[in-house]
């Protein structure tokens, strides 16, 4: 079944510039979708228009009937004076709607009142009631505000009062609350610490909707969709699997497209050369040759079909200007404690650094991860304890908010007057960090957020440093800003300590793991990839549960021989592998036949009745298995 679908839909905001043009596609009930794209190539602009907020100039969209949308924008906004608790149960208002109806009539029967209608409404009322969870909505409501970190303490605080990630954390648990049928999220872990964000991921995993998500998170693409649509140039460009595929798909295609091209114009240049000497001739008096040059120009006109296919951006490749380091110890952590307003964010922390090493602080949000780096750059004083540092250390620091001592100036004149360099060095620089022509004479008050990194990883690549310390480095960025801050952070041979959230910059980078929880810092001398593992083993050894979907009703014993169903078993094995390659078929097809809507609608139709036949076949495979289990007992 098709959750949406759009087709040929254009949407402009200025006159003969469209944003959206002839945008294409559609989505099935269950998938999980990426949708990914520059920035301002209009994503947020299409969930604006699936949600109604935005109409467009011409096109057709259509959301399946009955399906509830709901969106987790960058932004949320509420009414004054709404409270944390106040947002949360606008998810219940359907069901408060129906409660105080039940109420009245209740009221009205207490008075004598034993019409039909009256009984005949109450029965319907109260059985819908409860079937929608009318008597559960404290328990749901407390599981996810769990889930997603918000203490009682949060519920009471006006909504307006909260910072940017707990806002979007009960936009989150709202929508959640409301059986939402189509997600669009977009952006949803820019303000989530890891933890929130992996219990999303597997509340994701388990939820039976359709989700379309627009992601800078490369992580959370790679684990939570299944499909990616690229908007580029106004039109949809379209992905069988998820990030690390469309990566591989999309240089393919590139290459491709570049070998077809290049080809397309060998053989253009080959036609004007005849095409040429075949005029030559005719002005030597050879009539007939002209005709010919004239029908080799209409055919060299209609070859030029094809413009020249745009690649990825290159990565950044410049180099830091390193401060050579002479010893072992970088800097030690001596006795560090810190606590504000009597709250303990850490204490008695030991800690030493040697040259050369990545060190990743992670910790749930609160927990003073910034507050430690300031204490390191003596912004902020410790309870006790001390910092020392190696005698030849200088380091650099990339803040999570880039702020310029002088925003009215322009870039260029930035890099004059605060890094003292010539003019000519001024615009090498800028131009090996992508700024060229007129933005360089753009102030830094323009600047969106990763320009400004840029521009400060920009300056800080002329120092002297042998330690670089960033706070959130990738924050708020797209996927081609972080990809040119890890080109640039890829070849810096000095030491690394780092704050993020962005998982896949911390599997890249860090070596080290310094995690801090419960007013402590664990240290651990290992990659991210191994610290999960130790998280996962503690983990059971707790018996910390995971998130789990609603259990189904268990199955009766059945009593006898178990040979029947051993054989059945295998028969319903079989059928769900003969069914599991005529998907797989069928999704190489459809990924042939992206560009060819007719044949695209055909396919899914057919995929839509083999994956109604695959659930039920993986049905059949559970029911059976469990009987088998059963009977064995």
């Amino acid at each position: 079944m098709i959750d949406i679908s759009v087709k040929n839909l254009i949407k402009s905001f200025e006159i003969g510039d469209n944003l959206l043009d002839g945008l294409t596609f559609q989505v099935d009930s269950g998938e999980r979708v990426g949708i990914l794209g520059k920035n301002g190539c209009g994503k947020t602009t299409l969930f604006k228009i699936l949600t109604g907020e935005y109409d467009y100039d011409e096109g057709e969209l259509a959301i399946a009937p009955g399906k509830k949308l709901g969106l987790i924008s960058q932004i949320p906004v509420y009414p004054e004076g709404y409270t944390v608790e106040d947002v949360l149960d606008t998810a219940f208002a359907r069901l408060h709607k129906k409660e105080r109806e039940l109420e009245e009539l209740a009221a009205r029967m207490a008075a004598g009142d034993s019409s039909r209608g009256v009984l005949e409404r109450y029965d319907s009322l109260s059985h819908s009631f409860e079937a929608e969870g009318g008597y559960d909505t404290t328990v749901r409501l407390g599981k996810v505000c769990n889930g997603l970190e918000i203490p009682p303490a949060m519920r009471a605080q006006q909504f307006d009062q909260l910072s940017g990630g707990e806002k979007t954390r009960v936009n989150l648990a709202r929508l959640i609350l409301e059986d939402t049928d189509i997600l669009l999220l977009d952006e949803p872990t820019n303000h989530l610490d890891l933890h929130a964000t992996e219990w999303l991921e597997e509340y994701l995993d388990h939820f039976k909707g359709t989700v379309l998500a627009i992601s800078h998170d490369r992580y959370f693409l790679d684990r939570v969709v299944g499909r990616i649509i690229e908007i580029e140039r106004g039109k949809a460009q379209f992905y069988s699997g998820n990030y690390s595929f469309y990566t591989v798909e999309k240089e393919r295609r590139y290459l491709e497209q570049l070998r077809q091209y290049e080809k397309e114009q060998a053989k253009i240049a080959q036609l004007e050369e005849a095409a040429e000497k075949l005029r030559l001739w005719a002005f030597k008096g050879m009539d007939k040759t002209y005709k010919r040059a004239f029908s080799m120009e209409k055919r060299i006109e209609r070859m030029r079909t094809q413009d020249k296919p745009i690649g990825p951006e290159k990565a950044i490749r410049v180099g830091f200007s390193q401060q050579e380091f002479k010893g072992d110890m970088l800097f030690t952590a001596e006795n560090i404690s810190k606590s504000y307003g009597g709250r303990c964010l850490f204490s008695s922390v030991e800690l030493e650094v040697l040259g050369g090493e990545r060190i990743a602080i992670l910790g749930d949000n609160g927990t003073g991860k910034t507050t430690f780096l300031k204490l390191l750059l003596e912004e902020e004083r410790p309870d006790t304890g001390k910092f020392r540092f190696g005698p030849t250390v200088k380091y650099g620091y990339l803040p999570q908010i880039v702020i310029f001592d002088h925003p009215e100036r322009n870039l260029f004149e930035t890099l004059l007057w605060e890094d003292n360099c010539s003019a000519q060095e001024a615009r090498d620089r800028l131009g090996a960090f992508r700024f060229r022509g007129e933005d360089v004479f753009k102030p830094v008050a323009t600047l969106s957020g990763g320009e400004r990194s840029r521009l400060k990883l920009c300056q800080l690549m002329a120092k002297n440093i042998n330690l670089l310390i960033l706070d959130e480095p990738t924050n708020h960025l797209d996927i081609t800003s972080r990809e040119w801050i890890e080109s640039s952070v890829e070849d810096f041979e000095g030491a690394l300590l780092f704050v993020s959230h962005d998982r896949y910059f911390i599997d890249r980078f860090a070596t080290r793991i310094w995690f801090l929880e419960d007013g402590r810092i664990t240290d651990f001398r290992g990659d991210y990839q191994a610290w999960l593992k130790k998280k996962a083993r503690e983990e059971e050894l707790r018996g910390v549960p995971r998130f789990q979907p609603e259990k189904k009703p268990k199955k009766e014993k059945v009593q006898g021989g178990t040979k029947q169903l051993e054989k059945d078993l295998r028969a319903a094995e079989r059928r769900i592998t003969r069914l599991e390659e005529e998907q797989a078929a069928l999704e190489e097809a459809m990924a042939l036949a992206a560009t060819d809507y007719q044949k695209l609608q055909e396919l899914t139709e057919a995929q839509t009745a083999l994956e109604e036949q695959l659930t039920e076949a993986y049905e059949k495979w559970e029911e059976l298995s469990e009987q088998l289990a059963e009977a064995d007992r």
